[in-house]
Order: structure tokens, then C-alpha cells, then sequence
């Protein structure tokens, strides 16, 4: 059984109008998928969360930073806030700010619990993936790292985790909670710390302890393409997991990667999603996916349009887009479909950037592989 996870809660805490985070993404995916018919139905379930409980998420989270964050729900802002992260731009106080975190959360564990317990194969919570939370400190538009929670659910059942993030950024929550753990490997392929927030994510990163060689980060130059994207998941992505041999994937799709994205400098479309779907299903383990970043509206709800049907086994092409208007103009904005036209990759890219991301290939495998007998 395949789960979407949604419930028109979220629509009722909206982040200030001045902040990219959009929370309306969810509804917006989910409204795309019931009117082509690929939302329920057959093999398929619509799943409503409810928030996560207090002390679920402090499985992960501070008691002191909870206090904080269901303060910064009022409005208030203090120093001791400041020092949390909450109160700037990127992380504003608003109201309800803690009932929209926590159904976030509670939605992603719903998805955890759902798969634990033999009642899905399959959960998309498009409203998750705050990897930026850490322990007692906010970031990047996250409150509380649903992720790390869920995570620590599947392992708390005795479970291994194979942790995938696509996102743009760096998922440095994440990072944080499982860095000297080898329950968990976490792999995450994003825009280099040296060009973009949340400016960590080196190669070197890869875990301390028993957790060494269990942290794996892809840094990517900026104006990254398909063909050399899929390389590296192809090369460095695949081979970990197999390795690994985890019970459990779970996968953030951070739509943030897309041509156009406001915030990051990437160059893919939405074309590797349903590839890299493809072989994570090909792997034959349960999923467990979330939504993530994704500041141009429009190319993430279709983009996670996109990946719910590829997690159900659709192939969708790119005639369809025919019978919906068309497809992605060159100015990036969408005229219909779901897939995106394949852009055209200049010299100066290809000079440049191969070179780059064969080099992070190269040293992620030196520096990795050999812990996994690769």
C-alpha cells in the first residue's frame, strides 16, 4: 500500500508572506494528483497525521527548546529565542508556528509508523523534511527535524536506515543526530557548503566514533546538470546502499535542486527524479519519503506530483504533457505537464563541472567506500 500524507491543517499556518517557505506546496501537490487521478485509489491511501506528542519530539529535541519554540507560537521574542535561532529571517516567530512543526513531524512519523507496522510500503509526507533543526537551535525555515524523529523511530524498532537527501542544501540536522551512529547512513548529495547555506557538507564530514564512514556528502559546483547529477548517484548513491543493505529508505526531496529555484544555483529538472525513484524502488525496500525545500512554487508541486507517481510505479513520459497544455517555457515558467523540457547544457558547463563532481566521486570513494567493503 502506498500513502499520501496530508492534511488541510497545514493550510491553516502559513509562514510570514515575506518568507520563500510556502506551505500551501503540499495541498497545491496534492490537488494536482487528485484531479489527474493519481492520488488514491487501488494500491493507494490518503493518510491524515495528527500532531507529533511532546514527548516524540524530544526524542530528538531539548526540553528547553520546546518550551521556546511553543513561545515563539505567541509572537514573543526574547533573547533566549535569539539564541535558539528562532526570531530571524530565515527561522520569524509566528502564531502557530509549533501546531504547524509538530503536525509536520507527526506526519512524517505517521508515515514511519504506517511502514513499521506492515500497513504501507510506501508513505510521501510532502509536508516534511525540516533537516536544518538541530537539537536545541532552528535553521533554514526548520523548526523540528521531523526526520531525525522519524529516523529514531525505525531505529528505536530495531531497524537500519538508509538515509537519502536530495535537497539543495546540505542536511546538516540530520547530520548532526547521527554522526558517531552506524544504524543510519546518511547520504546526502547538495550545492557545496562553499557556495550556499548552510555552508557544511565537505567530503571530510563523514562520521566519528562507530559512525565513521556512515555520514557521506556529495558536494556539487554550481550549475550541476542531469547527466552529471545521475552520475553521482549512480556511482556513489547506489553502491553505499547496496552495500548497507538497510530495512528501511528514507528519502527527502528537496525540489530546491530545479532550474529556477530562487535560492541555489543547481541547473536540474525534474526528469532525475523518477530515474532515481526507479532504482531506490529497485532496491526492494520499504520508502519512507518527505518533501523538503522548493522556493519556486510551481516546479516543486509538480516536481513532487512527479515523484508520488514514480513511488507508485508510474512512468509517467513526456507526451504527457500534451494533453495539459504543454510544457516548461524557456523563461522556467510551467505552462502545463509535469515534466520539465530537458535543458540544454552550454561548453563552459561541461568543461567545468564534470571535472568537479568526477573529483568529489573519486574522493567520496576513497574516503568512504572502504568502510563498506567497496
Amino acid at each position: 500500500m502506498k500513502a499520501f500524507i496530508y492534511s488541510s491543517e497545514f493550510e491553516k499556518y502559513p509562514y510570514p508572506a515575506y518568507v520563500p517557505f510556502k506551505t500551501q506546496r503540499a495541498g497545491r501537490t496534492r490537488s494536482i494528483l487528485q484531479n489527474m487521478g493519481s492520488l488514491t485509489g487501488g494500491d493507494r491511501l490518503e493518510a491524515v497525521p495528527q500532531p507529533a506528542a511532546r514527548e516524540r519530539i524530544e526524542t530528538f529535541h531539548t526540553p528547553e527548546y520546546v518550551d521556546a519554540l511553543i513561545e515563539a507560537g505567541t509572537g514573543r521574542i526574547t533573547s533566549d529565542l535569539l539564541y535558539m535561532g528562532l526570531g530571524t529571517p530565515d527561522c520569524p516567530v509566528f502564531p502557530g508556528l509549533y501546531e504547524y512543526a509538530s503536525l509536520a513531524a507527526g506526519a512524517t512519523l505517521l508515515g514511519a509508523e504506517l511502514i513499521l507496522s506492515g500497513q504501507a510500503d510506501i508513505a510521501f509526507n510532502p509536508s516534511g523534511g525540516f533537516h536544518h533543526a538541530h537539537r536545541s537551535a532552528a535553521g533554514g525555515f526548520c523548526y523540528i527535524n521531523d526526520i531525525v524523529i522519524a529516523c529514531l523511530a525505525l531505529t528505536a524498532a530495531g531497524k537500519r536506515v538508509g538515509y537519502l537527501d536530495l535537497d539543495v542544501h546540505h542536511c546538516d540536522g540530520v547530520q548532526e543526530a547521527f554522526y558517531d551512529r552506524s544504524d543510519v547512513l546518511c547520504i546526502s548529495l547538495h550545492e557545496s557548503g562553499e557556495t550556499l547555506f548552510p555552508g557544511t557538507g565537505f567530503i571530510g564530514e563523514c562520521g566519528v566514533g562507530k559512525g565513521e564512514g556512515y555520514t557521506v556528502n556529495v558536494p556539487l559546483p554550481v550549475e550541476t546538470y542531469d547527466e552529471i547529477y545521475m552520475e553521482a548517484v549512480n556511482r556513489v548513491v547506489y553502491p553505499l546502499l547496496q552495500s548497507y543493505d538497510p530495512d528501511i529508505l528514507v528519502v527527502e526531496l528537496g525540489a530546491d535542486v530545479l532550474a529556477g529555484d530562487p535560492l541555489a544555483h543547481l541547473r536540474l529538472t525534474n526528469n532525475v527524479y523518477p530515474p532515481i525513484i526507479e532504482g531506490l524502488l529497485g532496491l526492494g525496500k520499504p520508502i519512507l519519503a518527505t518533501g523538503g525545500g522548493g522556493y519556486n512554487v510551481e516546479n516543486t508541486v509538480r516536481a513532487w506530483a512527479l515523484c508520488w507517481m514514480s513511488l507508485c510505479g508510474e512512468k509517467p513520459e513526456h507526451d504527457m504533457s500534451v494533453g495539459m497544455g504543454g510544457v516548461m517555457l524557456e523563461s522556467l515558467e510551467w505552462a502545463g505537464g509535469l515534466r520539465d523540457r530537458l535543458l540544454a547544457v552550454d561548453e563552459h558547463r561541461t568543461m567545468h563541472v564534470p571535472a568537479v563532481v568526477h573529483a568529489a566521486i573519486e574522493a567520496v570513494k576513497e574516503k568512504v567506500f572502504p568502510f563498506h567493503s567497496l
